[in-house]
């Protein structure tokens, strides 16, 4: 088992998955991920959560080494996604006296996934209720979707540590030595991104807290410098951009339009922009492409034009950026197609359909390749672009 020091009284019993490739059916994870679950020491016992039914033998081995024969007597269940539900069936069956302690919309779901009902031995806790364990004291507060309906955190009053549920959560599994914040960024905009009101609800709730830990159900536990954590949900949360740069999005067939995009990327550094970050939406992972929209505070869009509609990656990745609620923008339109040129147009309907986001004046259309009267074009959506 991973040896993760939280405290005397609190272990990690959680399992990193290095063969998960998708998650969700959707997001890329070379480095895998970690699926967390702790245990509680005192008076009473207190599981905080399962693990995905993949790493089930793993968990269990892990519950059964630091339990060490005592039966523990509480599951406190935050999240019911079957990455961290999958095992509450198996672990009621393992330890028959044990109470589960959740909100009702949890045994709600209970039942929808095991078609059993769980009521004779629920415990159902509500806004600021509290449990005891003997010195340590949980306490619950609803964070409903953040990001399903029933989720809810939990805070440990006596050592102060805030179990999150998937809030503050990465990819990647807890081995591998990274930056939280890339792995959580792309995290965080593409699963919980939509419901930025619901997170700022949360982040409210949690100031009211003096929190020195913040344990997830993915990614490390995180006890140091939480400003920094707090400050980023906030940005991400509110919609704001995190940083000043430019991200060119491009679907190219054949290369011309790339190339178009490239030089307007040049001229864009040459004109100071600082940032500028170039995607291939034909060939890089969408999910980096939808965070570093959100990352940025400017945005090109490069299509070309496909049977009279988008090329189906640049539509996908305007999908996504209409899902996750994208916005407070400034967003250049740069469009080709050999005899009849749709794709800014097409473009443009999405992105006027999402909240406080500008769109530059100048917009450029190119015929096949892009000629000098395009260079020029291209030079003026660059200033304004930057304006």
């Amino acid at each position: 088992m991973k040896k993760i020091k939280i405290s005397d009284a609190v272990q990690y019993v959680g399992v990193d998955d290095k063969t998960l490739d998708l998650f969700e059916g959707q997001y890329k994870t070379p480095n895998g991920i970690s699926y967390n679950s702790y245990v509680i020491f005192d008076e009473k016992i207190a599981i905080m959560d399962t693990v995905d039914k993949r790493a089930t033998y793993e968990w269990i081995r892990n519950l059964e080494e630091v339990l060490d024969g005592r039966a523990p007597d509480y599951l406190v269940i935050s999240h019911m996604e079957p990455d961290h539900g999958a095992n509450v069936k198996n672990l009621t069956e393992k330890y028959p006296e044990m109470k589960i302690v959740s909100n009702a919309k949890v045994f709600t779901m209970l039942t929808q996934f095991f078609h059993m009902d769980f009521s004779n031995r629920g415990i159902v806790v509500k806004e600021k209720d509290t449990l005891e364990l003997g010195t340590h004291t949980l306490q619950f507060f609803m964070a409903p979707m953040v990001h399903w309906p029933e989720v809810m955190v939990t805070y440990e009053q006596s050592e102060k540590i805030l179990f999150t549920a998937d809030a503050f959560g990465k990819f990647s599994t807890l081995d591998i030595e990274e930056d939280w914040t890339d792995e959580a960024r792309r995290y965080y905009i593409n699963i919980v991104g939509r419901f930025g009101m619901q997170v700022q609800n949360l982040l409210k709730k949690a100031k009211t807290l003096d929190i020195r830990k913040i344990c997830s159900l993915h990614g490390p536990v995180l006890d140091e410098n939480l400003e920094y954590y707090m400050e980023k949900y906030d940005t991400w949360s509110s919609y704001e951009p995190e940083d000043k740069g430019v991200l060119i999005a491009c679907a190219s067939i054949y290369g011309n339009t790339a190339d178009a995009a490239r030089k307007l990327g040049d001229m864009l550094k040459e004109q100071g922009a600082g940032r500028v970050v170039f995607c291939d939406l034909t060939r890089d992972d969408i999910s980096q492409a939808v965070a570093d929209a959100f990352r940025y505070d400017k945005l090109v869009l490069a299509s070309v034009t496909y049977d009279g509609h988008l090329f189906p990656c640049m539509e996908d990745f305007l999908y996504h950026l209409e899902v996750k609620n994208y916005q407070k923008r400034k967003v250049a339109l740069l469009e080709n197609g050999s005899w009849a040129p749709a794709a800014g147009k097409l473009m443009r309907t999405y992105i006027e359909g999402m909240k406080n986001v500008e769109i530059c004046e100048t917009s450029v259309s190119i015929r096949s390749s892009a000629g000098e009267e395009d260079l020029k074009k291209l030079e003026d959506m660059a200033k304004e672009l930057l304006q």
